[in-house]
């Protein structure tokens, strides 16, 4: 039974270490919000934010209570939007997110992606919210 233990014990260790070298390779993706303003549709607010993406981050699944308009300025990516096919991400592409979407982005390039977004979204909610 000790024997048992101890390679359970060896076993989380490992797991543990191999997770945290994988954080330190895809570190997560970085938001910054450059301007925050009402609009004029009641209840909604526009939200500026530059998102770099460390190479290997991802956004995980999520969404937003409003759409998401994007420009990627540099690297290269992938945007998948829950029923659209896969769209490649590379500078001067630009994407929109419906309201309530589930979606991801990751980067797959060897640099840094970067990307400006705009969201008009319902002020006082989050901007993003995990998604199953």
């Amino acid at each position: 039974m000790k024997k048992l233990q101890r390679v359970s014990g060896f076993a989380l260790v490992c797991g543990l270490l191999a997770a945290g070298a994988l954080f330190a390779q895809a570190p997560g993706v970085i938001r910054t919000v450059v301007e925050r303003a009402d609009i004029s549709v009641p209840g909604r607010e526009a939200v500026i934010v530059k998102v770099e993406f460390p190479v290997g981050a991802t956004t995980g699944r999520h969404t937003h209570f409003g759409e998401e308009i994007s420009y990627v300025i540099e690297g290269e990516g992938e945007l998948m939007i829950e029923g659209q096919p896969m769209k490649k991400l590379a500078p001067g592409v630009g994407f929109i997110v419906p309201n309530g979407a589930k979606h991801e982005a990751h980067n797959t390039g060897t640099g840094v992606m970067k990307i400006v977004a705009v969201f008009p979204v319902e002020k006082g909610k989050p901007l993003t919210t995990p998604a199953p």
